[in-house]
């Protein structure tokens, strides 16, 4: 069963969309042709002589800092969360370049797939963002952060084709519930993932698992739930007794 297009949905699509309005794709699409920062990984490009010795100077600096203990994986973490700082204060262009650092630290860590896809989708190209949670999950199909992100990924989709396809966007929304039931395995204490959950499972008609994962993300602390979406629930999905 298709239910409408719904608000609750357009706020946790575009909330990535929101941080990001200082920069666009286009915008990005050119900057990044001089600034080899704003592409992941660095865009794997041969650095100069004097951008190694930069690179060395700021892993040497950062890593003699007493908080993180010669552990590279403790700092790369920290300039991951310094870079979702700037990305949720509209700042994309220095989120990158935290997530680039957060990398330069430690190139295993995962976690920086996770601000890669997250600085897409916030500039609004959802296919970059995807090929990002894809890369991270072939290294670590376990990572939750990327799960989650992924299938909301795909809930972006279901919006964006919803009103000229309908059944495409049913399957895009069966995509997201893979993704974020999957996270929700591994990791039954985040509340977003448990949220998002809940809004699938209301968009597809799936009243008992609506209210399922709206109760277990109220049970966590319901911080992302928001008035309209539980006025939208009570409204189209009743509780049984």
């Amino acid at each position: 069963m298709m239910l409408k297009c719904i608000p609750t949905l357009v706020l946790i699509v575009s909330a990535f969309a929101g941080f990001g309005q200082q920069m666009s794709t286009d915008d990005w699409k050119e900057l990044s042709k001089a600034n080899i920062r704003l592409l992941p990984k660095y865009g794997h490009h041969q650095k100069t002589e004097r951008q190694k010795e930069m690179d060395e100077e700021f892993i040497n600096s950062t890593m003699s800092q007493e908080q993180f203990k010669g552990d590279r994986k403790a700092a790369s973490n920290h300039l991951m969360e310094l870079g979702f700082t700037y990305l949720y204060r509209g700042d994309a262009k220095t989120a990158m370049y935290r997530y680039n650092q957060a990398y330069l630290l430690d190139s295993t860590n995962t976690e920086v797939y996770w601000g890669y896809g997250a600085f897409f989708m916030t500039i609004g190209n959802y296919s970059q963002a995807a090929e990002q949670y894809k890369e991270g999950l072939s290294i670590d199909p376990k990572n939750t952060h990327l799960l989650t992100d992924h299938g909301t990924y795909f809930m972006a989709q279901y919006y964006a084709i919803t009103p000229i396809d309908e059944k495409g966007a049913l399957s895009q929304l069966d995509s997201a519930i893979t993704y974020l039931a999957s996270s929700y395995s591994y990791d039954s204490t985040d509340m977003n993932t448990a949220y998002k959950l809940s809004i699938c499972y209301w968009l597809k008609g799936e009243c008992d698992s609506a209210w399922r994962y709206y109760d277990a993300c109220k049970a966590l602390g319901g911080k992302p739930i928001t008035e309209d979406y539980t006025k939208d629930l009570k409204k189209s999905c009743k509780r049984r007794k």
